[in-house]
């Protein structure tokens, strides 16, 4: 049997009985990372006094080789117990894990998942937008013209929208965020039930200058709902690179802002 076990996002005590029972009794472990897991283990044995399974086998099980090693599976793999853990959070949010969901359902292999902490869900309910239906993107592309694609997407599907973002590229999508939709409220979480969490609301310009170049840690960035358009619809950089005066650009703007004309102005000016 399969059991996909989620560990804390941060806050030890976060762990659930259930998962630690899981844990101490598997045969073989699926690691994101061994090193972490076994980490993790040793921590429970000194806090809780729990004891685990002699021998457990510990298989390094990454996003890089997921697909390579359940390609060479075989359903009598699971007449043991195995355990997949990522880092930290639930498995297949962001993390491997669905593939061997998916080799289950195929080969009639029983498995569970259990429930527990998880990044997404835990910014969501904090970011406080009433709007409770959501999309969870993931991180964004790294670059280039799917980036953008990727990021109009999620300013203007019409639901709350939740990315991860690195610290390398916090101020990237900030600015990005700022450039395209300047009136729209965001929520940044930071280190997410660690000793240093944080929370930030505001528009995209007003958080980029609460951090002043202060963006170490893992980010959770939820978006506010705004109206839905497709993607192809025009956009304030489409209107941007017409061949028009600046007050007739910012007229058309205002369109599919909803900003002051006046206002709006200003704020070009610089750009």
């Amino acid at each position: 049997m399969l059991s996909l076990v989620p560990t804390p996002i941060g806050n030890i005590g976060d762990m659930s009985l259930r998962a630690i029972d899981a844990l101490k009794d598997a045969d073989i472990l699926l690691c994101e990372d061994t090193r972490v897991t076994k980490k993790l283990i040793h921590i429970l044995k000194e806090r809780y006094n729990t004891a685990f399974k002699e021998n457990q086998e510990f298989i390094s099980l990454h996003s890089h080789n997921e697909k390579s090693f359940v390609e060479k599976l075989e359903p009598s793999f699971f007449e043991q117990n195995i355990v997949y853990v990522s880092d930290a959070g639930m498995p297949g949010v962001s993390d491997p894990g669905q593939v061997l969901v998916r080799y289950c359902i195929d080969n009639g292999v029983a498995y569970d998942i259990f429930p527990g902490a998880n990044a997404l869900l835990t910014a969501f309910v904090a970011s406080g937008f009433v709007e409770t239906q959501m999309l969870f993107f993931g991180f964004l592309d790294h670059k280039g013209s799917s980036r953008s694609k990727q990021l109009q997407e999620a300013l203007h599907n019409g639901y709350t929208t939740i990315l991860y973002e690195s610290p390398h590229r916090l101020d990237k999508l900030l600015l990005e965020i700022a450039k395209e939709e300047p009136t729209r409220e965001i929520f940044l979480a930071k280190e997410l039930t660690k000793k240093y969490q944080r929370y930030l609301h505001g528009t995209a310009d007003e958080v980029f200058k609460k951090l002043d170049g202060n963006y170490r840690g893992e980010w959770v960035v939820v978006i506010k709902a705004g109206e839905s358009y497709s993607a192809s619809a025009i956009t304030q950089n489409d209107i941007l690179a017409l061949d028009l005066p600046l007050k007739v650009k910012a007229k058309l703007i205002c369109k599919i802002t909803n900003e002051n004309t006046k206002e709006c102005y200003q704020r070009l000016l610089p750009l």
